[in-house]
């Protein structure tokens, strides 16, 4: 994590929607940053949620995964040949186990759902401040052509013969 994090912008960049949600530019900044403990939060979830959904991450978890084979296939009675004598005692079963379950599932998962929640923040900030804009542009298209006399779907018959 890089420790040269340009500061938070004090100001949204796409200004405020009228429900009053901020628009930043970055997914960062949509979350408090008020203390350094925040920051941290903020950075980290952000962080681990991009990392995280990556295929460089999914196969470090089926390597992770596989590693517990060979002892489970050994417990079996199934003969694994070129295995090393740690890789197949019930210790390392349970230490594989313990990663697998209780760190991955307890522990990350509550990250990756932060990091989400951030990110559904920043998109549902733009998108209404997208949807405003294109009301209020919409707006400026419908005045131009009643004053033109163009008829559109909005207005039937109002146009000028």
């Amino acid at each position: 994590m890089s420790t040269n994090m340009p500061p938070p912008p004090t100001e949204p960049h796409f200004g405020t929607t009228q429900s009053g949600h901020d628009v930043h530019l970055r997914t960062l900044d949509h979350h408090p940053v008020a203390t350094r403990y925040q920051r941290l939060n903020k950075a980290l979830a952000v962080w681990i949620t991009k990392n995280v959904g990556t295929m460089s991450c999914f196969w470090l978890f089926t390597v992770l995964a596989l590693l517990s084979l060979p002892a489970t296939l050994h417990l079996m009675g199934i003969h694994v040949p070129l295995v090393p004598a740690y890789m197949l005692t019930l210790g390392f079963i349970y230490l594989i186990t313990w990663i697998c379950q209780n760190y991955i599932q307890l522990v990350l998962l509550p990250a990756l759902m932060v990091g989400q929640n951030l990110q559904n923040e920043a998109s549902d900030a733009r998108s209404a401040k997208t949807f405003e804009d294109v009301e209020a542009v919409r707006g400026l298209l419908q005045s131009v052509a009643n004053h033109l006399g163009v008829a559109t779907p909005d207005t039937p018959g109002e146009a000028a013969p």
